[in-house]
């Protein structure tokens, strides 16, 4: 019987976008329904693939190569879509691929629970998005694309707490202090679908970085390490650069992370 690691890379190796979310889709209603009848799916173990599948489009650029366009015109929206886009594609393939890379630490049944649950609503958020492009007439890999994004997944390759504090809690938490504004603008140009997903993507976001949070300090309890402490030591270890206010502490609180977490992470640490 198929496992879930095996489900995971499963995904991770399909390229198209439209057909990884699908398939993503598939093997989270498939191991939800089977934790639902009593007859779970196996974790077991596999070999994820170094980097995911990707189309042939977008093409992946340095970060200081992707245009940047002025966000009130049509230009800078649909390059702001484009971008939450590819950013959406690369978190369904991050939250598989801490199911397929850590499938030998042993965790309890919910962190697999929370991040299959992770992946599948990735994977709905990156069809939304694809709605809107496609309803101006533009499409995901219409434009080119940061080719950073993987960075974090391959430098946390052999470290489940350090894939925790860099990816929900870093990443996607600095989502929660963007996308109000993103959704202000697309309000001020009408565009009402996508403020619609945007919302959406809002919403579900807290959890995931909650979820980050929780297994984080569910780890640091059982080796007994210091959260905070272990926390800061970590993203300055893995992420490259300092962390930008303004913050959006009100979610980030909801989400379980503490100020005192991120503000000393602004500062440039001397030699």
């Amino acid at each position: 019987m198929t496992t879930l690691t095996q489900m995971a890379v499963e995904v991770l190796n399909t390229a198209d976008g439209r057909a990884k979310t699908a398939l993503s889709h598939k093997h989270a209603a498939a191991w939800f329904a089977a934790r639902a009848a009593g007859e779970p799916i196996a974790v077991g173990t596999a070999t994820p693939p170094d980097m995911p599948a990707r189309p042939d489009r977008p093409a992946l650029l340095s970060p200081r190569d992707v245009p940047v366009r002025k966000p009130g015109t049509p230009e800078g929206r649909e390059a702001m879509l484009h971008a939450v886009a590819h950013i959406e594609l690369n978190a369904v393939d991050l939250h598989w691929d801490i199911i397929a890379r850590f499938g030998h630490v042993a965790m309890p049944t919910g962190f697999y629970d929370d991040w299959v649950k992770c992946a599948d609503e990735e994977s709905k958020h990156f069809n939304l998005v694809s709605d809107c492009l496609e309803a101006i007439g533009s499409h995901y890999g219409a434009l080119n694309a940061h080719a950073g994004m993987w960075r974090a997944a391959e430098d946390t390759a052999a470290d489940l707490l350090g894939r925790l504090a860099v990816v929900p809690m870093v990443l996607e938490a600095r989502g929660l202090d963007v996308t109000p504004r993103m959704i202000g603008l697309f309000k001020q140009a009408k565009q009402k679908d996508a403020v619609a997903a945007l919302e959406v993507i809002y919403a579900e976001e807290v959890a995931h970085v909650a979820y980050g949070s929780k297994w984080f300090n569910f780890l640091c309890g059982r080796d007994d390490l210091d959260p905070k402490e272990t926390f800061h030591a970590l993203v300055r270890q893995y992420f490259h650069s300092t962390l930008r206010p303004p913050f959006n502490e009100e979610k980030r609180a909801e989400a379980g992370i503490p100020p005192d977490f991120y503000w000393p992470l602004t500062e440039q640490i001397k030699d």
